[in-house]
C-alpha cells in the first residue's frame, strides 16, 4: 500500500523560509518521479514542482521558480521542497504525489497523494 506522509508545514512570516518533507513507503521510491502540488481555498489544486527519479532534473511552476527547490533522498525514500522568500499567496495545503501520466505540470497527472501539510504565510 502506497503511503506518502508530508511534514514541516506551519505559520511563517512573509519573506521567510520553510522546508517540507514527504516520506514514502509501499513503493520502489527510486524509480518513481515525484511532484509537489498545492491547494488553496477557492482554487483548484495546482502544480508546484517536479523531480525525476534520480533528482537530476526538476521543473517548477512559474509562480515559485527561483524561490522553491525540490530535492530527494532515495535512500531515505523522502522528497523535500525548500521554500524561500515566501509570499502570502503561497498559503495553501501542500501535497507530495507520485507522478503517473498525462504531463507532470498538471495535478491530474499524479496518482497517489499524501494527506497534505498546511503552509500559512502571514503578511
Amino acid at each position: 500500500q502506497v503511503q506518502l506522509v508530508e511534514s514541516g508545514g506551519g505559520l511563517v512570516q512573509a519573506g521567510g523560509p520553510l522546508r517540507l518533507s514527504c516520506a514514502a513507503s509501499g513503493l520502489i521510491f527510486s524509480i518513481i518521479n515525484m511532484g509537489w502540488c498545492r491547494h488553496a481555498p477557492g482554487t483548484e489544486r495546482e502544480f508546484v514542482g517536479f523531480i525525476n527519479t534520480l533528482g537530476s532534473s526538476t521543473n517548477y511552476a512559474e509562480s515559485v521558480k527561483g524561490r522553491f527547490t525540490i530535492s530527494r533522498d532515495n535512500a531515505k525514500k523522502t522528497v523535500y521542497i525548500e521554500m524561500s522568500s515566501l509570499k502570502p499567496e503561497d498559503t495553501a495545503v501542500y501535497y507530495c504525489a507520485v507522478y503517473y501520466s498525462g504531463g507532470y505540470r498538471f495535478a491530474s497527472g499524479y496518482k497517489y497523494w499524501g494527506q497534505g501539510t498546511q503552509v500559512t504565510v502571514s503578511s
